[in-house]
């Protein structure tokens, strides 16, 4: 397992894998808050599905938690699973950047994630699956392969929207992203890459979405009113980054 290392830089503590290499950060004076930007994207599930009780909502990888506590906090309806190998980023996350401790709506297990999403235990058990696996070299995820999406495509729902961390000035980016198409019949959606180069891809399962943008727009300042979550330059950035969706959304 790669050392746990923090690091501060005017009001934000980070997290890293014993590189210089970030792997999560967290604004100290607001730690609910989703500090960057990819993080933010991985939310996109929200754009898509209502939340409601009972709903599954599977993480794997924990970093600083980002995604944990704003779940926690703005997502009262839902449960979270995460997934982390680490022991030691488990310990961090709660210690170093306020993770909460395990609750009727969060489970954290100390397990592999490409085990997690091959177990029968899981098979349609989610309604999103957020990933976001990287290790201390940070030169694409960790899970990458087929067997490992279509594992993701088997635990979600249908409904159900699967958000992925890429990196996207590496070898990694087209093989992710061709294999993310292929376990879910290319019905994949990106987000433009952000300024630390990573690109979120949003996938989907169950019945054919259609909708107006103008529609869409509208549940995203629904989500910045309510979390204040920045989504009012999501429509417009993945209507224009993805072909034949232009006018509207269809997937």
């Amino acid at each position: 397992m790669e050392p746990v290392t923090f690091s501060e830089s005017g009001g934000v503590r980070y997290l890293h894998f014993g590189s210089e290499l970030i792997q999560g950060a967290m604004r100290i004076r607001d730690p609910d808050e989703i500090y960057l930007e990819y993080n933010q994207q991985m939310m996109a599930w929200l754009l898509f599905l209502e939340t409601k009780p009972g709903m599954r909502i599977a993480q794997l990888g924990l970093g600083t938690g980002a995604l944990t506590k704003f779940q926690h906090r703005y997502c009262p309806a839902v449960k979270t699973t995460v997934v982390e190998l680490n022991p030691s980023v488990i310990v961090a996350a709660r210690s170093m950047f306020f993770t909460p401790d395990d609750d009727r709506r969060l489970e954290t297990l100390q397990a592999d994630a490409k085990e997690f999403v091959q177990s029968a235990k899981y098979k349609n058990q989610f309604d999103a699956v957020q990933v976001d696996l990287y290790d201390a070299i940070c030169d694409g995820p960790v899970a990458s392969s087929l067997d490992f999406y279509k594992g993701c495509f088997d635990i979600l729902k249908g409904p159900g929207v699967l958000t992925v961390n890429l990196f996207s000035r590496h070898k990694s980016f087209n093989i992710n992203l061709n294999n993310i198409c292929e376990a879910f019949d290319n019905r994949v959606l990106l987000f433009p890459e952000s300024h630390d180069c990573n690109v979120v891809a949003i996938a989907f399962k169950g019945p054919r979405l259609e909708a107006e943008w103008k529609d869409v727009s509208k549940r995203a300042k629904l989500i910045l009113e309510k979390t204040g979550l920045p989504t009012n330059k999501w429509v417009s950035g993945i209507s224009r980054e993805n072909a034949r969706q232009e006018n509207k959304l269809a997937i």
